[in-house]
């Protein structure tokens, strides 16, 4: 019988293709079943035209099935993969906008920072009903892959309370891993090293990376037999592009030793250093590419691609299909841990798991993006070792904020919750605490109908009954707010920020017909 895999959240732009095509060039998957689930049925009936017309391209017999009913598609799954990104854009664009009156200035907003954290209070809520239709309808045993943001918060959700075997997955050390490769090759070429026509790709070296996720740190890369972690920083600063797009990356090199994933936007909302004061954000970024830090820059490029999509499809049905094959397969961990578990075929990468002493000077509870080995026997995780005290100190701050995210989102504990924005690494450099609590109230206010359990417990009502009370009686917490890092170089009043933040939502709210997205 064949393997069937359940996607949830499918009505994705290009997770779902890809990870489908991903998985089909196992010639032991050819007859796979996928079994599609969307809340947006217009997306999902999309995705589904175009991963039939790939599948009719390759001369496959591999089946879909689609629907919007999470439990149909969950039944009897072998494997579940879940790319959701639960609230669509338009509570996307309340993460961006709501911290940004308060001067919290974010690129991405999706796994740390207010943003992050408010997105993994609606994760969290959902990714337990997902492991709760697991356990009861998928096969016992069923592996569930979450590529979805906050990435450690829904993994720590999902093993530690959904009754789920969870894995992380992400590709930000690939990234990284590229990047090295690129500076060892300039560098190898200017010392005679490396013929002109000579490659280094990231397969060439032998790579460590430990932390969490976003906040994994290379603290092994060697190549041709030489230790490349205290050449790093000359490496990265050599290079004829990363000290432009990679300010906040090298700068981090340069303090702590080690270099970090993810992209400069990422980090930059991570740490306090870099992002806390808006005449400065510039300074720190480069507007090549969204990624390199624009203020509110993923936001964006989702919604653009999201109209893009829809407006689009059309000419993309009637393009040639893709073709399945080796060199064309992506670099995502999921396809290979499937094929390993299935084939005994060894891979190895780096995912996110619940730490267990695999790097000791973290918190045992806490999820961590480390090496691990596949095969036919399972995945299995070594014993990694400390991280440098700075990088641990770094990732512990951030794991003391997942925690009480986490808890505040199974109990629906609004206090909890402002405490965790409290310890924010960037939300505390920048606010001081009545600005913290009243941002809070506001955003749980604006995202209601994502948050039931905070409907259940009160603190909806609750939030918008303090923020009435501070209104009437003149303690509401007004601010400046800037637009540093995007075509408006100038700043403006809240009362400004509330135009602009509505045709924000307005333009959100026209590309996101439906309530689930995808995180791609």
């Amino acid at each position: 019988m064949p393997l069937k895999v359940a996607m949830i959240g499918a009505g994705s732009i290009g997770f779902t293709r890809r990870l489908m095509g991903d998985l089909l060039t196992v010639p032991e998957f050819a007859d796979m079943h996928f079994a599609f689930h969307d809340l947006n049925a217009q997306n999902l009936d999309m995705v589904k035209q175009l991963a039939e017309r790939d599948i009719r391209g390759n001369n496959l017999s591999a089946t879909i099935s689609a629907s919007t009913d999470r439990r149909v598609s969950l039944e009897g799954a072998d494997y579940v993969i879940s790319t959701v990104r639960i609230g669509g854009l338009s509570a996307f664009a309340d993460d961006i906008d709501i911290p940004l009156e308060y001067g919290i200035d974010q690129c991405v907003g999706d796994t740390l920072c207010a943003g992050g954290i408010m997105y993994g209070q609606r994760g969290i809520a959902a990714t337990l009903d997902f492991c709760k239709d697991i356990r009861e309808v998928a096969k016992p045993g069923a592996l569930f892959l979450n590529y979805a943001n906050p990435m450690a918060m829904l993994t720590w959700a999902a093993n530690h309370y959904g009754g789920v075997n969870t894995v992380g997955l992400c590709h930000g050390v690939q990234g990284a891993q590229h990047q090295i490769a690129s500076c060892v090759e300039q560098w190898a070429k200017r010392e005679g090293l490396l013929g002109e026509d000579e490659k280094v790709h990231r397969r060439d070296i032998d790579f460590v990376f430990s932390g969490i996720n976003h906040q994994t740190w290379c603290v092994k890369a060697v190549w041709r037999g030489i230790d490349l972690i205290p050449k790093l920083y000359e490496l990265f600063t050599g290079h004829d592009k990363f000290p432009t797009t990679e300010k906040v990356r090298i700068d981090a090199l340069k303090r702590f030793g080690y270099y970090s994933t993810e992209s400069n936007g990422h980090l930059s909302e991570y740490l306090p250093w870099y992002r806390k004061r808006l005449d400065e954000v510039t300074k720190w970024i480069d507007l090549s590419s969204w990624i390199n830090g624009e203020t509110g820059g993923y936001l964006r490029v989702c919604t653009e691609g999201r109209n893009w999509f829809e407006t689009d499809f059309p000419n993309w049905l009637a393009q040639d299909p893709p073709q399945f094959t080796q060199e064309k397969r992506s670099e995502e961990h999921g396809s290979y841990i499937i094929e390993s578990l299935e084939t005994g075929r060894v891979y190895r990468g780096h995912f996110n798991v619940v730490n267990n002493g695999a790097i000791p000077n973290l918190a045992a509870d806490a999820i961590v993006e480390v090496p691990g080995y596949v095969d036919r026997n399972g995945i299995n995780i070594p014993i990694v070792g400390d991280l440098p005290l700075a990088c641990a100190a770094t990732c512990t701050a951030s794991i003391n904020v997942q925690r009480m995210s986490v808890h505040a989102a199974l109990t629906g504990d609004r206090t909890l919750l402002k405490q965790a924005m409290l310890h924010d690494p960037l939300t505390g450099a920048v606010c001081d605490p009545e600005e913290i609590w009243q941002m809070t109230d506001q955003m749980l206010v604006a995202q209601a109908e994502w948050l039931p359990r905070y409907q259940k417990s009160g603190a909806i009502d609750a939030a918008q009954a303090e923020l009435e009370a501070q209104t009437a009686n003149g303690t509401r917490v007004h601010r400046m707010v800037g637009f540093k890092g995007t075509a408006r170089q100038h700043t403006k009043t809240v009362e400004e920020m509330a135009a602009a933040k509505e045709e924000s939502r307005k333009n959100a709210q026209a590309a996101d017909k439906g309530k689930m997205t995808t995180n791609a």
